[in-house]
């Protein structure tokens, strides 16, 4: 008599053993119970890939593994294919769906459902107070969001006189430095016209224009700019350009000091730090026409001299250096 062989099924020409699915599964609950959800999704995932249908325990398992692992939209996929099936804890699935919508900031739909929920008394009366509470938990929240890009938007507002051209200039360059940096966390796209005038200002600081063009980049802000400093030129659109420390010449020279002080961590570290602080004074030229090895080596002769080192060097280049130095200075 012929033994009887297990079904064995294909999925995208991958191989699926009896019962390949079900494990999965229990091992993605396993992962939920000793708080892994990371690995518990990963099971989740692959499961659901090889199953046509899903039962209503996984899927909501699922979905709660999800917003602890702070994949919120994906939770909130979950949540909406386990609704549109009714599961039969649907208040539970729907409680967890509204807390994702807030998560994702989503308070108008939140304050949507759950008064249509209330109107149409869809809600148990021993559930009401749950759902009241967390509408006013939604508003609350709204609020204070609310409130909060007020504050900056109103800030910002005000700052567009502090960047006006004539009183930005009147400031000395340490105050200058504290109205850049000011702007790292906002949008400075509404006062984009007073930037490029200070940018393109002949008597604004060097080290003060870089710093400006670094945020335009890093926002990237599409504007054609003239950028005048070491007796040259150079025209510029910020959204085209990369920042600094991914210029060619810096990944050049750095390379070059690696190289050459891989025993010396002390020198090294202190070389690293000028090279980053003058690849912003310098901004967008580099170290203008001076060859990589030759600013790789006067940087390590000007660091040696720091640390009492007298040694011969490439006079011209340490002096642009230490030019460069005194700029970073405010």
């Amino acid at each position: 008599m012929r033994k009887k062989r297990n079904k064995i099924t294909t999925f995208e020409n991958v191989v699926l053993f009896p019962g390949t699915v079900e494990r999965l599964i229990a091992k993605a609950h396993e992962y939920v119970e000793t708080y892994q959800y990371d690995l518990a999704n990963k099971n989740f995932e692959e499961a659901l890939k090889y199953s046509d249908e899903s039962d209503e325990l996984t899927l909501s398992v699922y979905a709660y593994s999800l917003y602890e692992a702070k994949s919120f939209e994906k939770a909130k996929e979950i949540c909406e294919e386990l609704l549109s099936i009714g599961p039969s804890m649907y208040l539970e699935v729907m409680e967890l769906y509204l807390t994702i919508c807030i998560q994702l900031k989503q308070y108008k739909q939140v304050e949507s459902i759950i008064t249509s929920l209330l109107e149409e008394e869809a809600i148990p009366a021993d559930q009401i107070e749950k759902f009241q509470r967390l509408k006013e938990l939604n508003a609350n929240i709204a609020e204070n969001i609310y409130q909060q890009e007020d504050i900056v938007n109103n800030k910002l507002q005000l700052d567009v006189d502090t960047f006006s051209i004539d009183y930005f200039l009147s400031l000395k360059p340490n105050e200058q430095l504290m109205q850049v940096h000011s702007l790292t966390t906002v949008n400075i796209r509404p006062i984009v016209v007073q930037l490029k005038a200070i940018v393109e200002n002949e008597t604004t600081h060097t080290f003060i224009k870089s710093l400006i063009l670094i945020l335009l980049v890093e926002q990237n802000v599409d504007i054609n700019l003239t950028i005048s400093k070491f007796g040259r030129e150079m025209e510029v659109n910020p959204s085209k350009m990369e920042l600094p420390t991914k210029l060619p010449q810096f990944n050049k020279v750095s390379d070059l000091v690696n190289e050459q002080l891989d025993q010396e961590p002390s020198i090294l570290e202190m070389v690293q730090y000028l090279i980053s602080k003058h690849s912003i004074v310098t901004y967008p030229f580099e170290w203008l026409d001076y060859d990589s090895e030759d600013v790789a080596l006067s940087y390590i002769d000007f660091v040696r001299t720091m640390f009492g080192s007298i040694r011969e060097m490439d006079y011209e280049v340490v002096d642009f250096l230490q030019n460069l130095e005194k700029l970073t200075e405010l």
